[in-house]
């Protein structure tokens, strides 16, 4: 669509069907919340001292594993582990400082889970924080080889003169997006149910997707934003941020003030070749697939209009994707 969309609240019917029900997931997040109101936004903040917080976030990778294992690419899901925290812990404005691996199996298999420790060290890296340690649960019975999982655990800090909190977001701000590079680790639940029932080939190339395998291209790792934050917030003021995961574009209003919601030009958005392959390939109506996937929004800056200049000046490939209006 290349007129201004206002946010659906559609709740992916064929993603319940594959087994994941969104509204229940939301559900749980309100009952957590009215028991503890700093539960729910992308990472939570513990008052360090008058200056600084320390911010931590948790995330896994879900049933991107299992496709990880078919194409053989351990490392690249060690990266996806790394992103999927750390994205989260910049929202706020938060530096990453450390990250901690979990990894669970039935047996240990050294040079599997060496393959993915790997890359999560080289993705710490990448994204700025320091690989402080971890854990290796073997229990046998619970997986069966070869399958595992794995969580992640990141912690940063941030200057309370620093902190993004989204409050000074005001009607008539811009919506200014970093691209994604495909599914990046969310949906895929849905992604793996639409390959079996359309029996689509992991191995087979498509043009669509530039010579690629299918598989290769769904197994492409989350990008790590860290440092294109941190670059955007040394040179532009930023109201809020937002990682869009699961859930898609519903992210964008978990950090917006009462009163406000957003409008997306749908059309403005690089939808990755791979992510439309798979709609088409589902019967995946757009409306439905905006509430499941990134759709190639793969992180937001709220910013004034004037701002904007500043982020696309500092980021050439950020884009203007939507405004912030007021709730109807």
């Amino acid at each position: 669509m290349t007129d201004i969309q206002k946010n659906a609240q559609p709740l992916a019917p064929a993603y319940t069907r594959a087994g994941v029900d969104i509204a229940a997931g939301e559900d749980l997040v309100e009952k957590i919340r009215a028991a503890n109101p700093a539960i729910g936004g992308f990472a939570g903040l513990f008052p360090l001292d008058e200056e600084r917080f320390l911010v931590g976030c948790t995330d896994g990778v879900g049933t991107k594993i299992e496709l990880s294992l078919q194409m053989n690419r351990l490392e690249d899901l060690g990266q996806d582990l790394v992103a999927m925290s750390v994205n989260d812990l910049v929202v706020c404005g938060a530096r990453p400082l450390f990250f901690l691996d979990y990894f669970a199996c039935g047996k240990l298999d050294v040079n599997l889970a060496h393959r993915v420790i790997s890359g999560i060290q080289k993705a710490c890296v990448a994204g700025g924080c320091v690989l402080l340690g971890g854990e290796t649960a073997e229990m046998p019975g619970f997986y069966q080889p070869p399958k595992f999982d794995i969580a992640g655990f990141a912690v940063g800090e941030v200057h309370r003169n620093a902190l993004v909190d989204g409050r000074k977001t005001e009607a008539g701000d811009v919506i200014v997006g970093l691209p994604s590079s495909g599914f990046h680790a969310n949906g895929f639940s849905l992604v793996r149910k639409i390959v079996a029932d359309q029996n689509l080939k992991l191995d087979v190339q498509y043009d669509l997707l530039d010579g690629q395998s299918l598989g290769e291209a769904l197994t492409h790792p989350t990008i790590l934003y860290p440092k294109a934050v941190q670059k955007v917030l040394g040179q532009a003021p930023v109201k809020a941020m937002a990682h869009i995961t699961g859930g898609g574009l519903r992210n964008i209003q978990r950090v917006l003030p009462d009163g406000l919601t957003y409008s997306i030009d749908r059309a403005a958005i690089p939808c990755p070749p791979v992510i439309r392959l798979i709609a088409r390939a589902g019967d995946v109506s757009e409306d439905e697939a905006f509430t499941v996937w990134n759709m190639g929004l793969g992180y937001v800056f709220v910013v004034s209009p004037h701002a904007a200049q500043l982020v696309l000046a500092a980021l050439p490939q950020a884009f203007v994707c939507g405004q912030i209006i007021r709730a109807a």
